[in-house]
C-alpha cells in the first residue's frame, strides 16, 4: 500500500523475493511500482473497506503498508479481519505515531529511557506561559500527524518568545500542542521489524530534513539520507546504537503490555546528547528516504520476513545487510517547502542511472510516457548511491543524479559529503565541551 519512494523501495525488496507476485494499491499510479506490479489500482489509501475489497480481490497472502494515513484510518485493521496477513501495526499500536502525547506518556508510564520531558496543553495561554520557563529552550509540536514538518524548535525555527507564542497558536487551532524539552546533539535513524514481541534490528542511517545545504531553511519529509558500511555513522558507537536498540525494545514492550502489540517496521528517531540516545519521536512505519538505504543493502528475503512479522515468527528468522555505504538524495521541484513549482517534466534514464551505479526511486510524480514524468508539489525523484565507502557512494549518488533532467529542479548535494560529515562531528564535539 502506498505510492511514494518509500514504498517504490518496499515494492523493490519484496519483488526480489522469491515466488513472490506484487499487488499495489496507492492514490497514484507509482511508475516504480507499476513495472513491478502484477495488478494496480489506485483509491483512496484511508478507505479501509475499498482496500480490503482490492485485497479479497486480488487473493492477498500478505499487506505491508508504506505510509502512515491508512494506519491512521484503520486499514490494517480492516485488512486482518478480511484473514489479510498484515505486516503493518493496527490503528491502536500505530497511535505511537499518530498522537505524539500518547507516545510521550507510554514512555513515561513504563519507565522508558531515553524518553523527553514534555507538557500537554489545549489551552493557548497555558502553553504559552509554559514556554517562557527555562529561557525559551523548547520544541513545539503539534500532537497529530504533520509529515515531518510540523515541528519547530527554539533556536533553529524560532528565536523569540512572541514567535513561538504565535506558534503556539496555530497548533492549538489544529488541537493540542505538546511542549518537550530540548535535545542537543546529532539526529540518527534506526529502524526495526517487529513481530509484537521480538525486534530485528536494521543500520543506523541519518536523515536530513532541512531544505537548503548546510541545514538552512525549513522542515521539509525529508531531502535525503546516508549509512555508512560499518551500520553505525561518524559520530554514533556500538554502544549507543545498543542503546537506542534498547529503547525501542522497551517501547515495543510497553506497548504489549498496554494491549496494543505492534507489527511492522518501526522507525525511531533519536538524539545522540552527551548523555546518550534520547527518543525524539516513533514512526509506525519505515522512514522516506531511510527506507531506501537500508531495503537497498537488506540481503534477506524480505517477503518472508514480513510473513514472519505477521505471525509472530521473527525468533526464528534474522536479518542480513552488506557491508557498503549509501547515499539517497532527493530531486524535488524548485521551491518544495515554500512554494513550489510543479508540472515539470522530468526525463529519468534510469539505464544509466544504473550504469553509474546508482538507483532510482519514484515519489510523488505523475507518469507522461516511458521514461518521462512530471512532477508535483511533493518530492519527484529519489536517486540512491552505494560503495565500499561513504565518498564512493556519494559519487555514484552524483553520477546517477546526472541522469535526472529537467527544469525547476532542486537537489541537497551536500548530504553525504565529507565537509558534512566533519560539521556533524564539530557539533558533537564542540557539546563535549561546553559550547
Amino acid at each position: 500500500m502506498g505510492g511514494g519512494a518509500r514504498e517504490h523501495a518496499i515494492g523493490r525488496a519484496l519483488a526480489r523475493s522469491e515466488g513472490v507476485e506484487l499487488y499495489v494499491f496507492s492514490k497514484h499510479t507509482n511508475p516504480g511500482l507499476a513495472a513491478l506490479a502484477k495488478g494496480y489500482e489506485n483509491g483512496d489509501e484511508t478507505n479501509p473497506r475499498a482496500v480490503a475489497a482490492y485485497a479479497m480481490r486480488v487473493k492477498a497472502d500478505v499487506a505491508a503498508i508504506g505510509p502512515e494515513a491508512p494506519l491512521a484510518a484503520g486499514v490494517s485493521d480492516a485488512l486482518a479481519l478480511q484473514g489479510v496477513k498484515v505486516a503493518a501495526p493496527s490503528q491502536a499500536a500505530a497511535e505511537i505515531e499518530t498522537s505524539k502525547r500518547f507516545m510521550r506518556e507510554l514512555l513515561s508510564k513504563h519507565r522508558v529511557p531515553g524518553n523527553l520531558a514534555f507538557h500537554y496543553f489545549e489551552e493557548a495561554g497555558a502553553a504559552k506561559r509554559k514556554l517562557k520557563e527555562n529561557n525559551l529552550h523548547w520544541a513545539v509540536k503539534p500532537v497529530g500527524l504533520t509529515g515531518g514538518k510540523g515541528v519547530r524548535v527554539y533556536g533553529d525555527h524560532f528565536t523569540t518568545f512572541e514567535e513561538g507564542a504565535t506558534y503556539i497558536d496555530e497548533v492549538v487551532r489544529q488541537g493540542g500542542v505538546l511542549l518537550e524539552e530540548l535535545a542537543r546533539g546529532e539526529e540518527f535513524t534506526l529502524q526495526a521489524l517487529s513481530d509484537g514481541h521480538r525486534l530485528l534490528p536494521t543500520i543506523a542511517v541519518q536523515d536530513h530534513k532541512r531544505l537548503l545545504p548546510d541545514d538552512k531553511g525549513p522542515n521539509t519529509g525529508g531531502m535525503g539520507s546516508y549509512s555508512q558500511a560499518d551500520h553505525l555513522l561518524p559520530f554514533l558507537t556500538r554502544n549507543a546504537w545498543e542503546d537506542a536498540l534498547q529503547i525501542l525494545r522497551r517501547v515495543i514492550a510497553a506497548l504489549a503490555a498496554a494491549g496494543r502489540p505492534y507489527v511492522g517496521p518501526i522507525y525511531g528517531q533519536f538524539m545522540l546528547t552527551l548523555d546518550g540516545p534520547k527518543l525524539i519521536e516513533i514512526n509506525a512505519r519505515f522512514g522516506d528516504p531511510e527506507a531506501m538505504n537500508v531495503l537497498h543493502l537488506l540481503g534477506s528475503n524480505y517477503a518472508e520476513l514480513c510473513l514472519r512479522m505477521a505471525e509472530g515468527r521473527l525468533s526464528e528468522a534474522h536479518a542480513e545487510f552488506e557491508r557498503h555505504a549509501t547515499v539517497v538524495k532527493y530531486v524535488v521541484p524548485e521551491g518544495y517547502g515554500v512554494k513550489p513549482k510543479p508540472g515539470a517534466e522530468v526525463h529519468v534514464d534510469e539505464a544509466a542511472i544504473r550504469k553509474a551505479g546508482a538507483e532510482a526511486y519514484y515519489a510523488s510524480v505523475d507518469a507522461v510516457r516511458p521514461g518521462v514524468v512530471k512532477t508535483t508539489a511533493s518530492r519527484a525523484i529519489a536517486v540512491l548511491g552505494a560503495g565500499e565507502t561513504l565518498r564512493e557512494a556519494n559519487e555514484s549518488c552524483e553520477d546517477g543524479l546526472k541522469h535526472v533532467k529537467g527544469p525547476n529542479l532542486f537537489v541537497r548535494h551536500d548530504i553525504g559529503t565529507q565537509r558534512l560529515i566533519e560539521k556533524r562531528l564539530k557539533h558533537m564535539n564542540l557539546l563535549a565541551k561546553g559550547a
